[in-house]
């Protein structure tokens, strides 16, 4: 049989980058979790529909889903994004009637779009989504908490935070069409991207990668002009709020978000250390999509972390700081020794429960064996020879300090881990 490889855009984690991961994801759970926020969890395959009605004119749906009939005939996606997903959980454990769930996630998400750097065809998100509040206040608490993200992990000077007001419903549909009139007296100009977009999702139109259409939106008509007085209040007391919360802002008229579905708040992360990629973190409010699920009418707001680019900006920028997991390394030089470290592992657990502690079974000599326990990270190796095993005692190495080995019996080592721990 030939080696058998991994799809394309669908990428193996490595045990040394999942140290990397892990790390991250702590951060990002402890900081949620400081804030009231709890961990939801829901599948990653759903009814096509769910994506379907919530963004029929999103480019996610229309070009990049993973989109299948299971063996029963019925349409099934793999989740492109998580927020659908999270809106009809809440709807559907009647989360939403009896409290204003504030709630957290993470996990795969697919899209089928060329790879590249900092974006897969499998890639991970980390999201926090809020119901039943619609004020400026929560906008504010979780744009905070984002920021809160940056500081712990040292990466807030190396981000820039973009705002825009998307307004309501109407609003949304009155400049939706003064754009599309715009344009059609600039048809001539206009690339296919554009074109589609006029027809499907007018507003993704703004965020034009192409340097000629953002031209010709210099001249085209803004979003401001259409929003009416509240949604206008709305963002100026959130930015009120943000400036005496310390935070900084640029206010981007240019900001849509991709999916359909969102109005008045859009917020997103972006740094200048990762190319076109520029986006770290995207969220805004979404204040009908409930009520297009299923459920009774119900403000709500949310972000999304792509994974993927925040582990390369933090290793691009040496900001990686993983903590080492193991504690304890042995050595063994025979299959006797071997087993009396395998029982020895036990015991100190018994003692000491939160040790990790890993024994080498492989036999391989003193040099080796030490090379490995050094390049393991352990804090310490304990060694179990021939000697060893007839004087009842254990070798002690403090692998980080490099200080002499030290002979030790069981109880001796005890104590001495009773000082450390």
């Amino acid at each position: 049989m030939s080696k058998v490889q991994t799809l394309r855009g669908m990428n193996d984690i490595s045990p040394e980058e999942t140290k990397d991961w892990s790390y991250v994801e702590n951060i990002l759970k402890s900081v949620f979790e400081s804030y009231g926020y709890d961990e939801i969890r829901f599948p990653i395959v759903e009814k096509t529909e769910l994506y379907t009605r919530s963004n029929e004119a999103a480019d996610i749906v229309t070009k990049e889903m993973y989109t299948f009939e299971d063996k029963g005939g019925e349409s099934i996606s793999l989740r492109p994004e998580g927020t659908a997903g999270c809106v009809r959980a809440a709807i559907e454990n009647d989360l939403l009637r009896i409290d204003k769930p504030r709630l957290w996630y993470s996990g795969p998400m697919f899209r089928y779009e060329r790879p590249q750097k900092g974006r897969s065809r499998q890639f991970h998100q980390f999201s926090a989504e809020v119901f039943g509040l619609n004020s400026p206040e929560i906008d504010a608490e979780l744009i905070l908490m984002s920021a809160r993200l940056w500081k712990k992990l040292g990466i807030l000077e190396d981000l820039r935070l973009e705002i825009n007001n998307l307004g309501n419903e109407k609003t949304r549909n009155l400049y939706s069409e003064s754009l599309v009139n715009f344009l059609k007296e600039k048809n001539e100009g206009l690339d296919e991207d554009t074109r589609r977009k006029m027809v499907e999702n007018p507003l993704r139109i703004l965020d034009s990668k192409s340097s000629v259409i953002q031209d010709i939106l210099k001249k085209a008509p803004k979003i401001e002009d259409f929003i009416d007085e509240s949604s206008k209040n709305y963002q100026t007391k959130l930015l009120e709020l943000l400036k005496k919360a310390g935070i900084k802002y640029t206010v981007n008229p240019q900001l849509v978000r991709g999916l359909d579905y969102y109005n008045q708040t859009v917020f997103e992360w972006k740094t200048d250390l990762l190319g076109s990629q520029d986006t770290v973190l995207g969220g805004g409010r979404y204040d009908n999509l409930v009520e297009e699920l299923g459920g009774k009418p119900c403000p709500a707001i949310g972000f999304s972390i792509g994974l993927e680019r925040l582990i390369l900006l933090l290793s691009e920028q040496e900001k990686l700081k993983r903590k080492n997991s193991l504690d304890i390394y042995f050595i063994c030089f025979t299959e006797s020794a071997t087993q009396k470290a395998i029982i020895y592992s036990e015991n100190l657990k018994e003692e000491y429960s939160d040790l990790n502690i890993k024994v080498n079974l492989g036999l391989e000599s003193a040099t080796s064996q030490f090379k490995k326990a050094d390049k393991s990270g352990a804090k310490m190796a304990l060694i179990l020879g021939e000697e060893e095993l007839e004087e009842n005692k254990i070798s002690f190495k403090d692998l980080r300090t490099k200080s002499d080995q030290e002979i030790l019996t069981f109880q001796d080592l005890l104590s001495k881990l009773k000082q450390i721990y």
